[in-house]
């Protein structure tokens, strides 16, 4: 059978087989209510899941890629699968004298599984959260309108969402794990919300893409503030974490894309590092930086050792530690000084064949220092993508974009096109 006979039918050819029942054809004669009603009781009874990308691709594809932006709504969310499971962490000692030798696990990730009705793109999105966030800075926006998530469902995509290892819905275990500090209100105006008020970087003016008008009363921030949760202090601990729950998730799940924001950017190069032929992608979401030192927010002190991660990468030539990475000034201003290795820079190996795309926004603190950043990749023979959002027309967006005025048109004409002009 044709692949326009199919799509006429609504049919699949004999030779493939399909997760859907034989009379869901049939149903497309159906009331759109009843169509609705029944597609939700299949996904609770777990009838539809996954349909093979073999078969999305060879009937559906085309028609995947040509859904516009527009087709997506604000308020109703796309039809999809959910599930969740936790993966990682590991067994200690629990210090209970009425119970002996008892144990509890820390260091595990709750991980939310999206599974759209067609799977359309041959690869999955793990996403991971920056600081004092969780996982549902994707799902939707705190003015309760539809989010990336809804997004990349709608273009096919299976979708992995993380809660970082001792926060939120990943427990933080007393006695086991460090020490937790949360974002106080002015900072989050100062820096994400309502930048355009305090001007602390030079861009901070053109912020204009928040709904709302970012600051503590607001319906909108109150919404957003009260989903912060307090995180781990150390970067250390929190990388160390992150990449081992990481590694334990694309071990489970395979080939994947790996979506990070701000804080998490940091976590991305050592899971690529880890696992060089699992993680296919890497989009860094204004990553955390700059190489080797704190920049903008005082106190202004050596951070990353090994660049832009706390925790070892492996370089070629070989390092023993992170005192062996030579590094030079390569420029210094107010509150940022651009440090890089000296050169010839050493190559971050494990990571030559991982694509990355980064992208910044016009407004954010970002826009000082992740060029720096971007350098820092491909002095080290990162194939990297740097997309300023000003620089392809899209104007006034901050730090937390995804929640955004315009977060369907950044996703749409930079992340997704840049994906498949890559798979």
């Amino acid at each position: 059978m044709k692949n326009n006979e199919t799509k006429k039918t609504g049919v699949y050819p004999s030779s493939t087989r399909s997760h859907w029942p034989s009379f869901l054809p049939a149903m497309r004669s159906a009331p759109a209510f009843l169509v609705l009603f029944l597609a939700t009781l299949l996904g609770w009874f777990g009838v539809y899941s996954r349909t093979p990308p073999a078969i999305a691709n060879a009937v559906h594809a085309e028609e995947i890629r040509e859904r516009s932006v527009q087709q997506l709504s604000d308020t109703v969310g796309v039809l999809h699968r959910r599930s969740y499971f936790y993966v990682g962490g590991a067994y200690s000692p629990f210090q209970n004298e009425s119970v002996p030798a008892s144990f509890i696990s820390s260091g595990q990730v709750y991980v939310e599984h999206l599974v759209p009705q067609m799977v359309a793109q041959k690869l999955p999105i793990v996403m991971i959260h920056g600081n004092g966030m969780t996982g549902t800075n994707f799902l939707n926006t705190p003015d309760g309108r539809t989010g990336w998530s809804d997004y990349f469902l709608n273009q096919g995509y299976e979708l992995y969402i993380l809660d970082q290892p001792s926060r939120a819905r990943s427990p933080w275990q007393q006695g086991i794990d460090g020490p937790q500090s949360i974002f106080d209100s002015l900072t989050i105006e100062q820096r994400f919300t309502a930048a355009q008020r305090f001007n602390l970087w030079p861009q901070a003016h053109l912020h204009t893409q928040w709904p709302g008008n970012g600051s503590r009363g607001d319906e909108v921030f109150d919404s957003f503030y009260r989903s912060i949760v307090p995180s781990l202090v150390s970067n250390v601990e929190s990388s160390q974490k992150t990449r081992d729950a990481g590694i334990a998730l694309l071990d489970k799940i395979g080939p994947a894309i790996v979506l990070t924001h701000s804080q998490s950017g940091q976590y991305g190069w050592p899971l690529a590092d880890a696992r060089p032929s699992l993680v296919k992608a890497i989009i860094a979401i204004e990553p955390m930086g700059p190489p080797f030192m704190n920049a903008i927010f005082p106190p202004l002190t050596v951070a990353r050792p090994f660049g832009l991660t706390e925790v070892p990468m492996k370089f070629s030539p070989s390092i023993q530690s992170s005192s062996d990475l030579r590094t030079r000034v390569v420029s210094s201003s107010p509150n940022f000084t651009c440090i890089q290795q000296a050169l010839p820079a050493r190559k971050l190996v494990n990571l030559e064949n991982v694509p990355v795309l980064v992208v910044t926004s016009e407004s954010s603190y970002h826009t000082v220092y992740d060029a720096c950043s971007v350098e820092f990749l491909r002095e080290a023979g990162v194939t990297v993508d740097h997309v300023n959002l000003q620089d392809v027309g899209i104007f006034g967006n901050g730090h937390m974009m995804f929640m955004e005025k315009n977060r369907f048109e950044i996703a749409d004409q930079v992340l997704n096109k840049w994906l498949q002009d890559r798979f």
